[in-house]
């Protein structure tokens, strides 16, 4: 039996005896559009500066990838990855950044989580949700407190919220 052949017949064994799935199906995800994410930037700067704080807001896709960043007028340079580590710490966890937070302290199994590269734990960091899915997340630093950053995203995602559908 030439060569090709017998690597053929092996590699079908080695399905068969593995067990493809019978049929797979394409993996449809909802994610953050670009308009929407600059709206959300926006709607956040603007609900930090009604509070009279200059922050960054950085609005990031499903995967953590950066869609949308905005500096207020006056807000420090440290704001601009603040925002942005925040959001992306929140889309990864799928969670708000200051609930992460308050786990890392209480739960000595997850204090590592300050480790991972881009995360940065602190409140400001809100998933984006249409359901139970989440499409995204926004990041909002510079106030101060976290606290008060994440109400900040969270009114910049209540603007929107008719939006997301």
């Amino acid at each position: 039996m030439p060569k090709h052949l017998l690597a053929a017949a092996a590699a079908a064994a080695t399905l068969a005896f593995v067990g493809a799935p019978a049929q797979a199906q394409v993996l449809q995800e909802r994610n953050m559009p670009l308009g929407l994410a600059v709206e959300l930037a926006q709607a956040t700067v603007d609900a930090c500066a009604a509070k009279n704080y200059n922050v960054a807001a950085a609005v990031v896709d499903r995967n953590g990838v950066l869609r949308a960043l905005l500096r207020a007028d006056r807000a420090g340079p440290h704001t601009v990855d603040s925002a942005r580590r925040k959001a992306f710490t929140s889309a990864s966890m799928r969670a708000p950044t200051g609930a992460i937070a308050e786990n890392v302290e209480k739960n000595p199994a997850a204090r590592q989580l300050v480790a991972i590269d881009g995360f940065l734990v602190l409140g400001g960091g809100v998933p984006v949700k249409i359901g139970e899915e989440t499409i995204g997340a926004v990041g909002a630093g510079g106030a101060p407190g976290g606290h008060l950053d994440e109400e900040c995203a969270k009114a910049g995602i209540e603007k929107i919220q008719t939006k997301l559908k």
